[in-house]
């Protein structure tokens, strides 16, 4: 597995701490950085890296901002991302299991270090279910591929 991190100002502690759980772990993984003090805008940091995992170059991606939503719906509007906003250990496993989430985002603002961790180790170690769950992403890719 390959993983990419990536985070604005808000998430660069988390961000830091969920590579270092990636290096106990022995998952390879890229970070994007930030690794600044001032503020940064999180679509320049949680596109690319979405992209990257849309483009097959990352199996999963893991994005930290203050909240995580900045970089949710940023990563939600590339093409082929399932990106989900988590802050509790049973949404981690749910969004792996049923929804084959691809991006995971969280808020060092709403989270802490500790659970950060349990979060990303849950959804990194969960597998997606299939089954029934395939037909409803079926349909989502499905509505993804059409145009307005």
């Amino acid at each position: 597995m390959k993983v990419i991190l990536a985070s604005d100002h808000g998430g660069v502690n988390i961000r830091k701490e969920i590579a270092s759980l990636l290096e106990e772990l022995n998952i390879q993984y890229e970070d994007m950085g930030c690794d600044c003090e001032g503020s940064v805008d999180y679509p320049d940091f949680g596109i690319p890296a979405a992209e990257r995992v849309a483009r097959g170059e990352f199996d999963k991606g893991i994005l930290v901002c203050g909240t995580g939503i900045g970089m949710c719906i940023s990563a939600n509007k590339v093409k082929g991302i399932r990106a989900a906003l988590v802050h509790d250990v049973f949404s981690a496993k749910m969004t792996a299991e049923h929804n084959d989430s691809n991006v995971l985002t969280m808020g060092e603002r709403v989270i802490g270090p500790g659970l950060a961790r349990e979060i990303a180790k849950t959804w990194l170690q969960a597998e997606f279910q299939a089954g029934r769950h395939a037909n409803r992403i079926g349909k989502i890719t499905e509505y993804e591929n059409t145009t307005l």
